[in-house]
């Protein structure tokens, strides 16, 4: 028997009123993400993909249709129920990163271990590890204020996968970030995907997108393209931002 996937859409729909408009963010969307895949959701502004985030996410409940996460219908789930997903299941990284700016990177990266009701000791050694996964054990003591902006996003990144979450939702994780240090954030996601995980990235930059192993974009929110991708390396997107 197949494995079941990890994420399934079955002909989701979000309607937003606007006055008396009605505007559809995501028109019957079906898709399925199974475990350990890295995809990209692209598509222009007003496409529905940062809807279909919030979705993926646990953050908004659709209009219509189904979403299973993990076995889970979550498209009926209660506001507290959704906390509940989202805290053991999905690990968010933003492109403005979000750290609390009087709390070390080790604090940062505890905070959801604090919602999840671990104990200090394990929800250090926990971050501490996480820290180190992402290349950052030396820098535990630090303020956000002290770290370059791919340190900061790199602590992010430790803070969403301190909870080991099923899928790690990145928004725009390059966004806020120079050329170069987007390309090692993206090298980081690379190896975690090879450690792994499933990785979902909402972008609307092709040349980031590309790094993903399977390419989705939407557009006036349907899927109109759903293809893998041979993902663009690392040393391939370098020598592109030299051009």
């Amino acid at each position: 028997m197949s494995e079941s996937p990890l994420i399934r859409l079955r002909n989701l729909t979000k309607v937003y009123l606007m006055g008396d408009m009605e505007v559809r963010a995501l028109d019957g969307v079906d898709m399925d993400i199974n475990r350990g895949e890295y995809v990209a959701i692209m598509g222009p502004s007003g496409s529905g993909k940062s809807t279909m985030m919030n979705m993926i996410g646990c953050l908004d409940t659709p209009t219509s249709g189904e979403y299973d996460l993990n076995n889970k219908v979550v498209s009926a789930m209660t506001d507290d129920e959704l906390a509940q997903i989202r805290n053991e299941e999905i690990g968010f990284v933003f492109q403005t990163f979000n750290l609390l700016a009087r709390t070390t990177a080790l604090q940062n990266v505890e905070l959801p271990l604090i919602y999840g009701g671990v104990t200090p000791s394990d929800r250090h050694a926990m971050a501490k590890k996480a820290l180190e996964d992402v290349g950052l054990g030396q820098r535990a003591d630090h303020m956000p204020n002290q770290l370059s902006g791919g340190q900061r996003q790199r602590v992010a990144i430790a803070r969403a996968l301190v909870n080991s979450p099923s899928i790690l939702l990145a928004d725009e994780p390059t966004g806020a970030l120079d050329s170069k240090t987007s390309v090692e954030i993206m090298a980081l996601f690379e190896e975690l995907y090879q450690k792994g995980n499933t990785i979902i990235l909402v972008t609307h930059e092709e040349d980031i997108a590309r790094h993903a192993h399977r390419i989705v974009k939407l557009l006036d929110g349907k899927i109109i393209h759903d293809q893998p991708n041979q993902p663009i390396t690392t040393e391939e997107h370098m020598a592109h931002l030299q051009l």
